[in-house]
């Protein structure tokens, strides 16, 4: 083997470059599938996932390179402020680390987080966090500060400082990888289900960090993408559940599903507007258990009356299934009997949320909520300035409310994993004796019932 380089690796625009320098040494490699020939620019090229796979190819097949690819640092020095890892925390980096790529997955206030601070000390690499939300981003950024003397840059939101420990948007990643995919050693994926799909998950394919860590409470998808997740960062290392974990690391709970009866007249709507739409599901052949099947409703629904009848029929019979009064009632009584508790009540949407907040007068957080407005309820709710919020879909993830106790789902989508996130909302333990507990409202005999009732045939609590 000659000591001479016969290949060097250059980054580029979120691939791997290699270039030939001399053929003395270099054999007949046996390159990964993801390397071809291109022929624009008369060299090898691969996405940047295929890094670290390219260079243990080198390095088997004991060919010399160069490599001019990767930009990352070691980072030096532990953690300015640790503590003693919780002996689950122990066990899921210990699991991460022989191969350290895969997902680690605990529910909602396990301290994934703290999993993700000792991931970054024990690789010693600059490291990418990437967020679903800017919320996120602060959360993330107050962390990273107090465990670390390093700066620490931001990336989303009108913010561009990338630095040694960088927070980054999902939206930004897939943005600015290609000039950022070789200056980070280590990518933590945070909520990591976001990650599959055409867009997003450009983010990890041009980002050449050998160091990948994917963190979720629900890491599993509806459509069945999450299979990508074990190329993209690696496999499930470590899991562990709610059931597993309450009590001795999250808070007590108790869950209690309160079906609620339509009144006659709102039976009767119901049955009525469903029958509308779904006879025009039917006459149109359209199959709603097909990837593609709402898309087509909507799509066949603005082309005739008879179409834009059924989508205001659909709408209508939603709204009585989410919202309808005889619900809205049963959370004035909730509210009562929680009258010095912290309640959090979700929502499906925002104009359910807003009705809630306009009857019972509390503050409404959606996504049209700005920060600095969310911010200022969050701090009142946390001071116990606020005793309730009502909120859409914006609290689902991400935030963090240890003081709230009671969880009031009165809509949902009916997936386990907004079950799972809307419990977690719940479960920090804010002390040793903090009981949580958790009401979903179902209006009874509805497409609400029956979804609720197929989450809980696939293990609601995982």
């Amino acid at each position: 083997m000659s000591d001479s380089p016969a290949i060097e690796l250059r980054f580029f625009s979120g691939t791997i470059e290699i270039h030939l320098l001399s053929r003395h040494g270099l054999g007949e490699v046996n390159w990964p599938s993801s390397v071809q020939w291109d022929t624009r620019t008369s060299c090898l090229r691969a996405p940047a996932i295929s890094y670290s796979e390219i260079v243990m190819t080198l390095i088997r097949q004991r060919v010399v390179y160069r490599d001019v690819a990767r930009d990352y640092l070691i980072l030096e020095g532990e953690m300015k402020s640790s503590k003693e890892p919780r002996p689950f925390q122990r066990e899921a980096i210990d699991a991460w680390l022989p191969r350290r790529q895969g997902l680690i997955v605990l529910p909602t206030g396990a301290g994934k987080t703290y999993v993700a601070m000792m991931a970054i000390e024990a690789v010693s690499r600059s490291a990418l966090i990437v967020v679903p939300t800017l919320e996120l981003v602060r959360q993330w950024i107050q962390s990273l500060s107090e465990t670390f003397h390093h700066r620490v840059g931001a990336i989303g939101g009108g913010d561009y400082d990338p630095q040694p420990l960088t927070v980054i948007t999902y939206d930004s990643a897939y943005g600015h990888m290609e000039n950022l995919g070789n200056r980070y050693g280590l990518i933590i994926f945070d909520e990591c289900h976001h990650l599959p799909g055409d867009t997003y998950s450009l983010a990890a394919h041009s980002c050449l960090a050998p160091y990948r860590l994917g963190l979720s409470a629900t890491p599993e998808r509806a459509d069945g993408r999450h299979v990508e997740l074990d190329k993209l960062i690696g496999p499930i290392v470590y899991r562990r559940d709610v059931l597993e974990l309450a009590g001795d690391y999250l808070a007590e709970y108790t869950t209690h599903q309160v079906v609620v009866d339509l009144t006659q007249e709102e039976r009767a709507e119901y049955e009525k507007e469903r029958a509308v739409y779904k006879d025009f599901i039917v006459s149109q052949g359209i199959r709603l258990s097909h990837p593609k099947g709402w898309s087509e409703f909507v799509m066949r629904s603005s082309r005739s009356t008879q179409g834009r009848r059924a989508m205001k029929a659909y709408l209508r019979q939603k709204k009585l299934a989410f919202a309808a009064p005889s619900k809205i009632d049963y959370v004035d009584h909730l509210l009562h009997r929680h009258r010095r508790d912290r309640a959090l009540l979700f929502t499906q949407n925002n104009a359910t949320a807003y009705e809630v907040s306009q009857r019972f007068l509390i503050p409404v957080i959606t996504h049209q909520t700005k920060p600095s407005e969310r911010a200022e309820i969050l701090s009142n709710f946390a001071e116990g300035k606020y005793l309730a919020i009502v909120t859409s879909k914006v609290l689902n993830e991400g935030i963090d409310v240890p003081d709230a106790n009671v969880a009031i789902v009165i809509s949902g989508s009916g997936s386990v994993r907004e079950h799972v996130q809307r419990l977690g909302r719940i479960l920090r333990r804010a002390g040793p004796d903090k009981q949580a507990i958790l009401y979903e409202l179902i209006a009874a005999d509805t497409s609400e019932a029956y979804t609720s009732a197929r989450r809980r045939e696939h293990n609601a609590y995982r």
